[in-house]
Parts: C-alpha cells; structure tokens; sequence
C-alpha cells in the first residue's frame, strides 16, 4: 500500500475516533453525568483512550506538515533540503504509533487480575515449582509497583502450593491499556520445569508443570450473580492447624448452578470472608467465560488461555541444569532463569507484547 494510502486510510479510521473524544469530553463537563459513578468512571476511562489517541493524531499531522513544508522550500533551499530526511522519519515514527493505537485492543486490558497457580502433572514437585511461580510473580508485581493480596491457597506438605489464587491490582488508575491485566494475561497457560526434585535420591532431571490460570477482575456491578442460582457449601477448613481452623465450619464452596463453575475459599477465618473472596472469584470467571464466548462466536481462531495442567500443552519451559526459560509461543529463549525467577519477567512479557502487535499489525494489512 502508498504512503498516501496509508495516510488516507488513517486519517479515515481515526476521524470518528476523534469526533467521539469531543463528544466525551462535553459529557464530562456536565455534572449530572457525575451523579453514577460508574457511569462516570467508564466514559472517563474511554475519554483518556482516546486522549492518546488524538495527542498521536496531532502530532502525526505536525511531523507531515512539517515534512511536506521542507520539502517545498528545499528546493530552493539546500540547508531546508538536507532536513528532509530526518523529518520524514520523524513522521514515520508519529504514523507507526497512531496505527498502532488504532489496532484492535483488548477491553479487559486496563484491569486488575485474579491470578490463579495450579500444580500439575508431578506430585510435590509441581506443588513446590507452583511455589516458585508464584513467587515470581510477587517479585514482579513489586518490581512494577502493584499490590498484591492472597486470595486463598491450598499449601502442600513439602512446600509449596497445590493451588492458589492471588488478586494483583494497581496503585491508583493505569495508563490507558497499561492495567495488570495487559502484561499478565499472556501469563495464562501450563508451565513446565525440568530440573532434579529434592525427593530424588539420585540426580535424575524431572519434569513437572503447573498451570496458570489470569482472569480480568471485574466490580460487582458488572457482572451481577443471582442468589438464586448459586449453592453455597460450608465446611471446615483443611491444611495447617491454628485458631478456628480446622474447628468450625468457616470454609465455603460456591456452586453456580447455570454454568456449574465451583468456586472454594478457606483463606479467612470468618466464613463471611471467605464467602465474598469465592464470589470475587466467581464474578471473574463469569466475566472470562462470557468473554470466551463472544470471541468463540466472532472467530474461529480464538485467542484463550490453556485451561488444563497437561505437559504437552505448554507455553514455557523452566530450564534449571540450563538456567534457561523459553516461552515456545514467541521463540523467546534466554539463560537467565534465576534472575526471572526472581521477577525480571520485562523481556520474556514483552516478546509476547511484540508478537501479538505483530500478528495483528499483519492481519490489518492483509
């Protein structure tokens, strides 16, 4: 395609883009908008999306304004002829950007997750390898600022977790599509570990996965749970000993009986708490599933997350005799393990960051 079909392409997607900001941006100048804070808050967050989007526009067109202005007078002026160039690669620069901001992008990317740890195939050494994952993400979140709270978890005898589910949240409101959820989510999937377990006596090299699991966090008023259709379970709580553990009946299981998604909470010690951390959860695979569906609908190639913990649906490979990761998604590879481990997850997130503008970069040329 031209350059200046390319140029007109643009100028033709992001017009409405730029006619519905000025919309916006009188809407929220009235105070009755106001008056429903959720309301509020979503046209807030579109106004700020599109906020970038028309500070992209404006500078694109001052970078070929610019351009096409040297390129008239360098022809009578040689020092304005020799700028040419570089201000043609400024306004490449200021155009790749704004069709970038035009590709298609994921609504749940501003959010806050619910980060789900799973052990898999390999008994205590998955359990402790869930561990290890699990810490890796902690060490990350704090990296970038986030906070981070244990929803519930199942820990094992040898260390460990059998599973557990952590809410990751940022501090304050995030840049538009640059929520947990945007770096996160291509966490999703099984993860396998090759290294010696400690149970084994003679040095053999095992392998073992955990399955991870990333779901967008949604606000109660947005996916609304019916009394009616849920079965709640209370029981004792299993796992280490302490006060009101194990003595009285503090955990809860939710059934949602429409979907059949069962969701268990024995974190707290007050079967309350418990109860609002499994509706918590509840909300977001509801939200996920719903999600799933309508690209299900859309498209046959649909973008998901591997939900089984089976070691030949990997995404990524933890190398230990190696030190080396290798996400088989994106073709990244690395032997620098231990310093992932320890949350310099940056570069292995952004190959897949990478990969997905590419593909779709690709697909809105085709």
């Amino acid at each position: 395609m031209q350059v200046s079909q390319v140029d007109d392409a643009l100028s033709l997607a992001v017009r409405p883009l730029l006619d519905e900001h000025a919309r916006i941006e009188v809407r929220l100048s009235d105070p009755a908008v106001h008056a429903d804070p959720a309301a509020a808050r979503s046209l807030g967050r579109r106004y700020a999306e599109l906020t970038t989007i028309t500070q992209a526009h404006r500078a694109w067109r001052a970078a070929a304004d610019d351009a096409q202005t040297a390129r008239e007078l360098g022809e009578l002026d040689e020092a304005l002829a020799a700028e040419v160039p570089e201000l043609e690669a400024v306004e490449e620069l200021r155009r790749e950007r704004l069709r970038t901001l035009l590709l298609p992008r994921d609504p749940d990317d501003d959010r806050d997750v619910i980060l789900e740890v799973k052990a898999g195939e390999g008994g205590a050494e998955s359990a402790l390898f869930a561990g290890d994952l699990v810490r890796m993400y902690l060490r990350y979140a704090e990296r970038q600022g986030w906070r981070t709270e244990v929803i519930d978890a199942t820990e094992s005898e040898l260390g460990g977790y059998k599973d557990i589910s952590l809410a990751v949240a940022t501090r304050g409101t995030p840049a538009p599509g640059e929520g947990v959820y945007a770096r996160l989510k291509y966490e999703g999937g099984v993860h396998r570990v090759q290294r010696v377990p400690v149970t084994e006596s003679q040095g053999r090299i095992h392998t073992s996965a955990a399955g991870v699991l990333v779901l967008p966090e949604v606000e109660t008023v947005e996916v609304v749970v019916d009394d009616d259709d849920l079965r709640i379970d209370v029981y004792r709580s299993s796992g280490p000993g302490g006060q009101s553990v194990n003595t009285t009946d503090s955990a809860v299981r939710i059934t949602h009986l429409p979907t059949g998604i069962v969701v268990s909470c024995q974190n707290e010690k007050s079967q309350l708490q418990n109860k609002e951390s499994a509706l918590r959860i509840l909300r977001a695979r509801l939200h996920q599933q719903a999600v799933d569906a309508a690209l299900e609908e859309a498209s046959a190639v649909r973008r998901s997350q591997v939900r089984t913990v089976d070691r030949s649906e990997r995404i990524r490979t933890y190398n230990f005799p190696e030190n080396r990761i290798a996400d088989h998604r994106t073709g990244y590879k690395s032997y620098n393990l231990d310093a992932v481990l320890d949350g310099d997850l940056d570069p292995v997130v952004q190959s897949c960051l990478d990969a997905d503008q590419a593909a779709k970069l690709a697909a809105a040329q085709a």
